[in-house]
């Protein structure tokens, strides 16, 4: 009789345990905890700490406390100039009502894509009404503060706080961007081509400019030498007419040696003449009397 009583009080006891040990539970300071009751949510837990239900009957959701990252897919959205443009958006939030979150999506994966619907719709109806330029320019935080402020009124129906919106990447499509490079492209070469005829035009026209000074260089530079050498010619025909009118003989002397240079000057010259030519008038004079020979 004794040991029955004991199993019997030892299983009382396991069962006691199980029972504490499945009534208990922890909510950790990262977490916020929701108790339901056969699916009906009865208390929310906010602040870390233990905690009990009643076994079998409650179960405990939990719910991330901290910032959470939600990495949107990129979306084609058209601006106002009709340019379309693929943006890579992403949000930070914070779950702060744990009874609407489960109401409403009940997980973070359920949450991903109607926060992501939001998002997309949100993007369109605001870079819609800007062109392009404005999008990538300086006024884009201006843009991101709008489109954050908008999630978040739309986003608090899911029980969340959107704490930021931003635009990682903002690129046209691919057929675009290589339709748009083929024509940068064309356009600089066309540039390139017409500075390369401009220069040539320019190349040409300096040196067509320096051919014409240097002809009119030339010709000055020879009408200078003429008029120089017709100078120099007068000069020298003034001083021999100036010297044949003083001495007659020594100029016919002077004309004579000069002849004399430039007729034996060579080393193969051969000349023939009668010893008494009048070339040689000068070879047999002693006293320089061409007559005396």
């Amino acid at each position: 009789m004794s040991g029955r009583i004991s199993v019997i009080a030892i299983i009382l006891v396991v069962a006691a345990v199980f029972a504490t040990l499945s009534a208990a539970f922890i909510v950790d300071q990262r977490e916020q905890a929701l108790v339901l009751q056969f699916g009906d949510p009865i208390r929310i837990i906010r602040e870390p700490g233990l905690n009990f239900k009643l076994p079998f009957i409650q179960q405990v959701v939990r719910f991330d406390k901290r910032l959470l990252d939600y990495d949107n897919a990129p979306e084609e959205v058209i601006a106002s100039d009709q340019k379309r443009l693929v943006v890579d958006a992403f949000a930070r939030y914070h779950i702060v009502d744990p009874l609407k979150f489960y109401q409403t999506v009940g997980t973070e994966l359920a949450l991903r894509p109607r926060l992501g619907s939001v998002i997309n719709s949100t993007l369109r109806q605001v870079l819609g009404t800007e062109p392009l330029q404005e999008v990538v320019s300086e006024k884009r935080g201006d843009l991101m503060m709008r489109i954050r402020d908008l999630v978040r009124v739309e986003a608090s129906a899911f029980g969340i706080r959107v704490e930021d919106v931003r635009i990682k990447r903002a690129d046209l499509p691919v057929a675009n961007s290589e339709a748009i490079y083929r024509r940068m492209q064309t356009e600089r070469q066309q540039e390139a081509a017409e500075l390369r005829a401009k220069g040539a035009e320019e190349a040409q026209k300096i040196r067509a400019e320096a051919n014409r000074q240097k002809v009119v260089i030339v010709a000055h530079a020879e009408r200078d030498s003429q008029i120089l050498r017709g100078d120099g010619e007068g000069e020298m025909n003034r001083i021999f007419a100036d010297a044949f009118g003083r001495d007659p003989e020594f100029f016919s002397f002077y004309r004579s040696m000069q002849a004399y240079q430039e007729a034996l000057s060579g080393d193969d010259t051969t000349m023939v003449l009668s010893p008494d030519s009048d070339f040689f008038r000068y070879f047999g004079a002693h006293s320089g009397d061409p007559s005396n020979k």
